[in-house]
């Protein structure tokens, strides 16, 4: 779909054609690559629809979100956050509620809708191996955690989040369907065996640079990092068994003096148009059920939401829940 008609029917409908805000909007993501299509896909386009100039920071930090909350001093309007940090987040009061009659959520995927935030995209852990640096490649979580087999260093996400420890426990042999509540002792012991070997990744830009470099010649990414990588020349093969998959998700802090405007911004990021163009931008699948229509079928057949056959829904429900707990035990353990 060509960019001017993809801003009129966007426009038609927002109803935001000819509208003027008084203040500027400002959108915080992650940086790199995703927030660069986020920029392009949605910030301008929405300023040029509605007259509100989209004013870009970063990187995501949930400690400055409370804190500003907490002095009511918020500046960042819309922020991209993890799935399950947003059901957390909502329940403690630190973020707005969504408007739905501004928001169309008919269409959006019911995993990723909260009555705080909706889902700005939707992702899979996989494993990723460049293929130049070695003779063959793990292609199973069993694989990836087996050094006889595929010596040497192999990279993980380094934060306590969705992913790892579902990786851990379906390498030692749990099945997806008895993965929660997660089995904590097993899923550690099972790291244990790989601690030495593991170089972390705290973004997605290190994760690429690792793997192109040799560094580490294989691990786990996000599938959109492995596309985009790929897409420079680099010998990337992705394995897509058991891929686990979680969504980032679009908020409004608590406080924020551009409540409308910021609606109206997830509204535009959330449409079908909206979201087929991040899609394909990024690799990353839309959460919106329309989109695929939209988008052109060789891209569309590569995204997560085709690689069901062995698919793993990570809950972020229980994450939510057990978020602090997990965390302190994780970053206790790395600190050993």
């Amino acid at each position: 779909m060509k960019a001017k008609t993809v801003i009129a029917s966007l426009a038609v409908f927002l109803g935001v054609s000819g509208t003027s805000f008084a203040a500027d909007l400002v959108f915080t993501s992650w940086g790199g690559t995703t927030q660069d299509v986020q920029k392009s896909a949605w910030a301008d386009k929405f300023s040029a629809t509605s007259g509100i100039k989209v004013l870009q920071d970063g990187p995501t930090d949930y400690g400055k979100i409370k804190a500003m909350v907490e002095a009511k001093a918020v500046t960042w309007d819309v922020v991209d956050v993890e799935g399950d940090y947003a059901i957390q987040a909502g329940e403690k009061g630190l973020l707005e509620k969504l408007d739905f009659s501004l928001i169309d959520k008919s269409a959006l995927d019911p995993r990723f809708v909260t009555d705080y935030s909706v889902g700005s995209f939707y992702y899979s852990f996989v494993i990723g191996c460049n293929k130049d640096v070695v003779s063959t490649c793990p292609t199973s979580w069993a694989d990836l955690f087996d050094t006889r087999k595929f010596p040497g260093k192999r990279t993980f996400y380094k934060w306590s989040a969705p992913g790892v420890i579902e990786a851990a426990l379906l390498a030692d042999g749990v099945t997806a369907d008895k993965l929660y509540p997660l089995d904590l002792d097993r899923a550690f012991k099972k790291l244990d065996t790989i601690k030495k070997d593991i170089v972390w990744w705290s973004g997605g830009a290190q994760s690429q640079q690792l793997l192109a470099s040799g560094e580490t010649p294989f691990g786990s990414f996000w599938n959109g990092r492995l596309t985009a990588l790929a897409a420079t020349g680099v010998n990337v093969q992705t394995s897509w068994a058991q891929n686990i998959t979680a969504a980032d998700a679009l908020v409004v802090p608590k406080g924020t003096k551009n409540k409308e405007a910021a609606m109206k911004f997830i509204a535009f990021a959330a449409s079908p148009e909206g979201q087929a163009e991040m899609a394909a931008g990024t690799g990353y699948a839309p959460t919106n059920t329309k989109s695929p229509a939209l988008m052109d079928p060789a891209i569309a057949k590569t995204l997560p939401d085709r690689q069901t056959a062995s698919q793993v829904n990570a809950d972020m429900a229980y994450w939510a829940k057990h978020r602090d707990e997990i965390g302190e035990r994780w970053y206790a353990w790395q600190a050993k």
